[in-house]
């Protein structure tokens, strides 16, 4: 499906659920995937005892992302055209994450949409937080 201006308006919301149950083994391949090897992402031991964090946590690009596989599957592929944010609370293993695109300007001039982009937690913390530009067709 391909996003058209006539189907949005301001303040559309797409949602979608981007982790389930977020495992460890899905952070270890994460640090594969990335090169980043940060021991406070896969060593239980280091994370607790040396560093004092209650478990490792997920990379924060990690969740972004799984953010931007929900802007492709919602404006489709090759149609994104700016993707940003910042990270504001870790991600533990076990967390069901929501990522959430809402419409917050449509732009006929140069055919685009401009949305606020959030991922959330089963606890409704917001962990990310950004924005995202795609082009539409008219």
């Amino acid at each position: 499906m391909v996003l058209k201006s006539q189907d949005l308006k301001v303040g559309d919301v797409h949602r979608a659920v981007v982790a389930d149950d977020l495992t460890r083994t899905q952070l270890v391949q994460y640090c594969g995937a990335s090169g980043d090897y940060n021991p406070l992402h896969s060593d239980e031991i280091y994370a607790t005892a040396v560093a004092g964090y209650p478990s490792i946590f997920a990379h924060g690009m990690l969740t972004m992302g799984m953010a931007g596989r929900m802007l492709t599957d919602y404006v489709g592929d090759g149609r994104l055209l700016t993707f940003g944010g910042r990270f504001k609370a870790q991600v533990w293993p076990g967390d069901r994450l929501t990522a959430t695109a809402t419409v917050r300007e449509l732009r006929p001039d140069d055919a685009s949409v401009h949305l606020d982009v959030a991922v959330t937690n089963d606890d409704g913390l917001e962990v990310f937080a950004g924005y995202a530009s795609a082009r539409i067709d008219s």
